[in-house]
């Protein structure tokens, strides 16, 4: 029992003294360096209304940079295959000055029946949290040509003898 407590005692001392920093050394800390710029939208949800099928799906979201440093779009993804953003790319990337306006256009695919929400998520210099854009709306099913009742002349089977 003695040596059952005295061996737990080591690794649990081992372990504290493993832990500590030694003197003179510095830990490595993570320091975010603030970007100062922003990214400001005129509005992060884009309303489609209610939409025909297979009617244009092409919107966008407006921005400024309202900071003092360029700002730099690094991604813009969808949330599912239907969504499709696009923003201005050089080198995989794009650079806004400060105070100079641009936007993020997306596409959605009309083609689908029924009430969507969908998002876009930006990744930028400006932020370490990403920015979530929102689409909405809702999609009409087709059209569907009614075409009036052609009578026959021959009558119910019933009618023939």
């Amino acid at each position: 029992m003695q040596k059952l407590i005295f061996s737990l005692f080591l690794s649990v001392s081992f372990l504290t003294l493993c832990a500590q920093t030694p003197v003179g050394v510095q830990e490595k800390t993570d320091i975010a360096i603030s970007s100062n710029s922003v990214i400001e939208f005129e509005s992060k949800v884009v309303d489609y209304g209610i939409i025909d099928h297979n009617s244009d799906g092409q919107r966008e979201f407006k921005f400024t940079n309202s900071g003092s440093e360029p700002l730099v779009i690094k991604n813009a993804k969808g949330s599912c295959g239907c969504t499709v953003p696009s923003w201005r790319k050089e080198d995989g990337s794009s650079t806004w000055n400060p105070g100079e306006s641009g936007s993020i256009g997306v596409k959605y695919a009309t083609n689908r029946v029924g009430k969507f929400t969908k998002t876009i998520t930006l990744t930028t210099n400006a932020d370490k949290r990403p920015v979530i854009l929102t689409i909405k709306g809702e999609v009409r099913p087709p059209v569907k040509e009614e075409s009036m009742p052609v009578r026959t002349p021959n009558g119910s089977p019933l009618e023939k003898k």
